[in-house]
Order: C-alpha cells, then structure tokens, then sequence
C-alpha cells in the first residue's frame, strides 16, 4: 500500500484509514454527515493525491490527446480545463479524466488512482510521434478544498484572486508561501471550489496554511466516503462502478464529451451508437418504499424480471432519502418510470429522476 505525503496528518487527527486504489486513504475523520454537510454548507478539504498526473509535451501532444479522448482538446486554451473520457477500442471506457491546457506544446492529465498504469499504457501505445510523455502523480500532491466558503477561506493565501475565477479554468501562482503551484476552479462535490496541485515536499506546509487560513470559516478534512455522497447526489460517475472498460460514452450520459468534430479511436462505432441508439442507458432514481440501492443490486420491473442493476447508491445527507444510479434497458429509462430494486429478495420501489439528484 503507498501512502500520501500527508498519510501522517490523517492519522495524527484521528481519521478513519482504508486501502483504496492501492493507497491508504482517509475515509472519514468526524463521520459522513457531517462532514458532507461541512462541504455543501461551508468548506471542506480532501487529500486526493492519489489521483494520476501524466504531463505531454511537444508539438504533436494534441495531436496526440485528440486520438485516445473523446471530448475536442482543440477548444482548449491556455489555462482551461476539460472533462474527457479514454474510449477503448470495444466500445468501453478506459477512464474519465481532465485534460489541463498549461499551453499550445503542454498538457497534463489528471487520471483516477487505479488506472494509473492502465491509462498510461494505453496512450503511449498510441504515441507514434515521441511526444515526450512524464508520469508526475509520485511526485504531486493534490488537495480538493470545496464548498461555497471556499474562496474566502483561501483567499489570504495567494494573490490569485480567486472568486473571479471560472469554473474548468486554472491559474498557477505562489499559494501559501509555495512557488508555482496551480489552482484549479475544479472539483466533483458540486459545492463549487478548487484543487490545488504542488510537490509532495510542500504538503504539510500547504495543508497547515490551509486549516489556519479557514479557521474562521469553519473549515475540516473531509474523507472519501463524505466524497463520494457528495459526487452521487449531483450524478457525477465514479470510474469502477458507474463507467468501465465495458460502458460506452452514450450509455453513460456522456454525449456531452463525445464530439465527433475529429477522428477518435473507435469513434465511429461510438457515432453509430448516438445515431442508432443503445440497449441501455445510465439512470438515476430515488427510492420511494424504505430501502438502501447497493452496488450491483438488481433492478427488477413490476413483474420481477430484471431490467438492469444499480452501480452507485446511499442514503443522501443533503435529501435525507435514499438515491442511486444504475443502468437499466432504454425502453425503462424514462423519467418517471417506476421501477423496483431487489434489496435481500423484496422489490422495493423506486421512481427514475433527473440527474441532479441535489439541486
């Protein structure tokens, strides 16, 4: 198990650890309620270094990006920022990832902790013209500090002015006394935020500036498990559950990603897709009878024939119901629909919604 440079903080402040994606990781330091509830009302901070970083350099690098992704690199403009997705050559999904412009020759790829080689071999196989590829994830620490207070809780920090900052888009600046790091406007809680990347050398420094800066904001860690209660009430896809090698672009809602304006690699199998339609598709619902949705649960019609199964589900802090995601065939994924989920051999019912589910 590899660790983070700030696996030492989280134990020291009592956090709860687990193995995830080959790391140990801080799952919950106060418990999932109210720490979800830090985020969605105030500002929370994540330690998300496990995540991938790969920079690609040179004059063919997005030539390069616009052959493994889906979404069309070349809108891209210096300090922009784009979610993508790796099609593989099944129709599938490698991974979902951001692609950063730093600028025209340099990129870099922000990828999920358990694809990091995967994803790595897959785009150098690719790499016909020496673009000159570095796997940086080692190296880098990234912190995900989230919520509406966010800005204000950092501000003190860097002369960047953050507030003024749009969403998907970065600037690089001194933050905390530390040169060079870059601040993202990004983040997967919905809350709004930034991310923050530097070297591993300057985590506790950076984490430390952090929590005195917010101190008047009411600022917390905030594990993994508050982290994904968040991304599933605004219908954000984790890679692993809601999207895989075996999941297309257009079943999982993101067409939005897909465009077509440039060759991709399996992009016509994937056009015939949106032209013709698919069997199933990803949907989100709410759980009307009492129940918890679990991944891989079956979802079953009014008659108990299975029409699909769930991928993502809890029990929402923010509604204070029970929600999930799930793919069922396309005939069923109507909103509206009334569909059932198999919990221990009892259907219990539910109805498909709108993503987001948190508004």
């Amino acid at each position: 198990m590899k660790n983070t440079a700030l696996t030492n903080k989280h134990i020291a402040i009592g956090a709860k650890m687990v193995p995830f994606a080959g790391y140990h990781m801080p799952v919950q330091y106060e418990g999932i309620n109210v720490e979800h509830a830090t985020v969605r009302n105030a500002v929370g901070v994540f330690d998300v270094s496990h995540m991938g970083e790969f920079i690609l350099k040179g004059p063919h690098a997005l030539e390069l990006i616009q052959q493994v992704t889906t979404n069309d690199a070349s809108k891209l403009y210096d300090g922009k920022v784009q979610y993508s997705c790796l099609p593989n050559e099944e129709g599938g999904i490698v991974d979902d990832l951001l692609v950063y412009r730093l600028d025209e020759q340099s990129y870099m790829l922000v990828v999920n902790a358990s694809n990091i080689e995967k994803d790595w071999n897959w785009i150098q196989k690719f790499n016909t013209a020496n673009v000159e590829m570095h796997n940086i994830s080692d190296q880098t620490s990234l912190l995900a500090i989230q919520g509406p207070k966010a800005a204000d809780a950092l501000q003190s920090l860097t002369d960047i002015d953050l507030a003024s900052m749009e969403y998907y888009t970065f600037k690089k600046g001194t933050f905390a006394g530390i040169a060079n790091v870059l601040v993202s406007a990004t983040g997967y809680t919905g809350a709004g935020g930034f991310e923050i990347y530097f070297e591993n050398q300057y985590a506790d420094q950076m984490w430390d500036a952090i929590f005195a800066a917010g101190a008047e904001f009411g600022i917390k860690p905030i594990g993994l498990a508050a982290r994904d209660t968040l991304r599933l009430e605004m219908g954000f896809c984790l890679y692993g559950n809601d999207i895989d090698d075996t999941t297309s672009p257009i079943e999982a809602g993101l067409g939005w990603i897909t465009k077509f304006t440039k060759p991709f690699t399996n992009a016509a199998a994937i056009q015939a897709q949106k032209e013709t339609g698919v069997k199933q598709k990803l949907i989100g619902f709410e759980m009307i009878d009492r129940g918890i949705p679990r991944h891989d649960y079956l979802i079953v019609d009014a008659s108990g024939n299975q029409i699909g199964k769930v991928t993502s589900g809890t029990q929402s802090p923010s509604l204070q119901k029970a929600i999930g995601m799930g793919y069922v065939k396309t005939e069923f994924a109507k909103e509206g629909t009334e569909i059932f989920i198999d919990i221990r051999n009892q259907k219990i019912k539910a109805k498909i919604v709108k993503f987001p589910f948190y508004k």
